[in-house]
């Protein structure tokens, strides 16, 4: 019985969120641009990755044995990732916040790794994630030159950013230490991708908050 009236609470929030005008245009315009954007990234990275960039001089990727974290990195994500849909489901408002931060992480990227042309580190293990490379180009596609700064941290750490409950803070607060240790390891990010992502990542959920709730 109790989980039949909150099934009908959340029912009453998503329509009450539907009448609302603005929720109503910026959930359509924000969906349709990340869209584009994803529609998009294969080219994108196609052209980033037939560039020449530079090499950095990492001194603690020289440091560190390069490791093939593919599989935890790859259950950690997409963990993570159901856990958001589960909570988005619940929350409207959750949904249209998360929904523009997103594209404003996607749009940031975009313009961080057109600015700063790198070359991947040396000892480089491709990251094995047939759902993720859907959006590069196809599964035997791996992009090795989407550098500054690193997705798979920012994700994270947005997500940490985003949700309100301890538990899933704690959770996602782990998996972004998790990853962000883990994609050093396999040598597919330079330390300076990695902390560039939390900065990043704090100020497009602001902006993000901010467009949503107006």
């Amino acid at each position: 019985m109790q989980q039949h009236e909150e099934n009908k609470f959340i029912a009453l929030q998503w329509r009450m969120a539907w009448l609302n005008s603005s929720f109503k245009i910026k959930t359509i315009i924000g969906s349709t641009l990340l869209l584009l954007i994803l529609v998009t990234f294969p080219r994108f990275f196609a052209v980033i990755e037939g560039r020449k960039g530079i090499y950095l001089n990492d001194t603690l990727l020289n440091n560190i044995p390069a490791v093939d974290f593919s599989i935890p990195i790859f259950i950690i994500i997409w963990s993570t990732a159901l856990l958001l849909i589960y909570r988005i489901l619940k929350s409207p408002d959750l949904f249209l916040q998360f929904l523009i931060s997103f594209l404003l992480l996607s749009i940031s990227r975009i313009i961080t790794i057109s600015l700063f042309p790198l070359e991947p580190p040396n000892g480089l293990i491709a990251i094995k994630d047939p759902i993720s490379s859907i959006f590069y180009g196809g599964k035997e596609v791996f992009i090795r030159k989407d550098l500054f700064y690193s997705g798979h941290t920012a994700t994270q750490f947005l997500m940490f950013l985003s949700f309100s409950k301890k538990r899933d803070k704690i959770i996602t607060g782990l998996s972004s230490i998790l990853i962000a240790i883990m994609v050093l390891f396999q040598h597919v990010h330079y330390t300076i991708d990695v902390i560039a992502a939390i900065p990043f990542a704090y100020f497009v959920y602001l902006l993000g908050k901010k467009i949503a709730t107006n």
